[in-house]
């Protein structure tokens, strides 16, 4: 970890000078420019005195800060296979996120998991094939290039009676697969 970086990162972030910090800590600023190049090292007590200046801790300052992943390979997708279809979870732990998207794979008679009435929504595009969606009592025939957007108040499921394998990206709101 480079120190002084993050120090200089945290004051930039709080909107003080080098001569405020060294005003608030009761250091130099000369020291504290040093520092932030990574010219000098501080001792843990003036470390924790810069730290509680810019209104942390060394716990938090030591904290591992993790790196938000935004691209998925597909050596990053979970794969579920099943007779009657296919899930790839194209966002890993999505279940700490707001949605989640799959990508669902029905081969010919294929049918999806049966959707119990929920407070979300969801959303899905065709990428191949055809798919019925049945909404409740509502029978809804979806074409490639098409898409399909419900709240989660009535049971649902999407079935393929065509004799070609339907590929839908289905997102949901929470998570829900």
């Amino acid at each position: 970890m480079e120190i002084g970086k993050k120090i200089k990162r945290l004051r930039v972030q709080k909107g003080l000078t080098l001569e405020e910090l060294a005003s608030r800590s009761e250091l130099t600023k000369g020291f504290l420019s040093q520092l932030e190049r990574d010219l000098t090292s501080p001792s843990i007590a003036t470390l924790n005195d810069i730290v509680e200046a810019l209104g942390s801790s060394l716990a938090e300052f030591f904290k591992e800060e993790q790196q938000e992943q935004i691209v998925f390979r597909k050596k990053d997708f979970f794969v579920d296979e099943r007779e009657e279809y296919t899930v790839n979870w194209i966002v890993p732990n999505t279940q700490k996120n707001e949605m989640e998207p799959i990508l669902l794979e029905l081969p010919q008679g294929g049918q999806s998991f049966l959707m119990d009435p929920h407070s979300g929504e969801e959303f899905g595009y065709v990428l191949e094939g055809t798919v019925i969606l049945m909404a409740g009592e509502e029978r809804h025939t979806v074409h490639k290039g098409e898409t399909f957007y419900l709240l989660g108040k009535t049971r649902h499921y999407l079935k393929n009676e065509k004799k070609t394998t339907a590929k839908i990206l289905w997102v949901s709101t929470p998570p829900l697969f």
